[in-house]
């Protein structure tokens, strides 16, 4: 194992005030990092998502890879927003507009970043929705009932479908009980993996209010991309189409650098992780 300082942010997505919104570790590497290496780190911040980043040169281009505690993703949207609002305010910081192209291993995603004041703005185009599979209403109960629901409260007139703008979610569309929703069966992942689902986004269609968790039911989710989209294009667009759109969700990454917390992981000697200053000390990092 080698000794190495890796430096990182942590940055309040979906956030107008420091320490809300849904956070987010955020790497800009030098060198790559092994797989392991990266998990590991992923773990030892035990945030929701990590990304890590590596720029094309001196360019506004980024190879992107992004990690929960389990596993790496192919995609997922408040990461990609953050790392946008976070590089526009670290590299480009007197321009009021910034457009970026972040590259996973599958597709290269446009995001544009907008400063207004010490607030940024990010926007990106997460491509076409696609429906994976309808869950066959055999199955509809047992879902229902693995996430503390009847069958009774779901929104009979919308079917539950598995849709993916690059991570598969299962939309659980329902009228009522939206706040007894969990997770309570112990093999929930494998339940998804069966119906070819990454995650579970519960959606309340009269509220227009939603919530989703890890697979094991233990950290909520408060804020997520990916689902949202698919949400309006459900409920706005005939059954069946699909639609280049954009996600212009607003999320707010970081009220200058006053909402994005710096240190150095894993810290040996000195600082803490996500001290207001940047910390310093070496990594252990396979």
């Amino acid at each position: 194992m080698n000794l190495r300082t890796l430096p990182f942010w942590l940055v309040d997505v979906f956030a107008r005030e420091p320490l809300a919104g849904n956070s987010l570790s955020v790497f800009l590497l030098d060198d790559d990092l092994t797989f392991n290496a990266m998990q590991r780190i992923t773990q030892e911040m035990r945030q929701f998502e990590t990304i890590f980043l590596r720029r094309v040169g001196e360019t506004s281009r980024f190879n992107v890879r992004i990690f929960t505690m389990e596993e790496e993703l192919l995609f997922a949207g408040h990461p990609i927003i953050g790392a946008a609002a976070l590089m526009h305010a670290e590299l480009f910081p007197a321009d009021e507009v910034s457009h970026f192209e972040f590259i996973t291993s599958e597709r290269e995603i446009p995001v544009i970043s907008r400063r207004k004041n010490s607030i940024y703005f990010a926007e990106m185009d997460q491509g076409v929705a696609t429906t994976v599979t309808s869950v066959p209403h055999v199955l509809i109960d047992g879902l229902a009932q693995a996430f503390s629901l009847s069958i009774s409260d779901l929104a009979a007139d919308m079917p539950l479908q598995v849709v993916s703008t690059g991570l598969p979610y299962l939309i659980v569309p329902i009228r009522t009980n939206l706040e007894r929703a969990q997770i309570i069966v112990p093999d929930f992942e494998a339940l998804l993996t069966g119906i070819g689902a990454k995650f579970v986004y519960v959606f309340d269609v009269g509220r227009w209010e939603g919530r989703t968790w890890d697979n094991d039911g233990q950290v909520e989710d408060i804020a997520t991309v990916a689902p949202v989209v698919v949400i309006v294009l459900m409920m706005l667009l005939p059954a069946g189409i699909g639609l280049h759109h954009r996600s212009d969700l607003r999320p707010c990454s970081a009220a200058g650098l006053a909402r994005t917390r710096s240190g150095t992981l894993p810290l040996r000697g000195t600082g803490r992780a996500g001290s207001s200053r940047r910390s310093s000390g070496p990594a252990l990092c396979p």
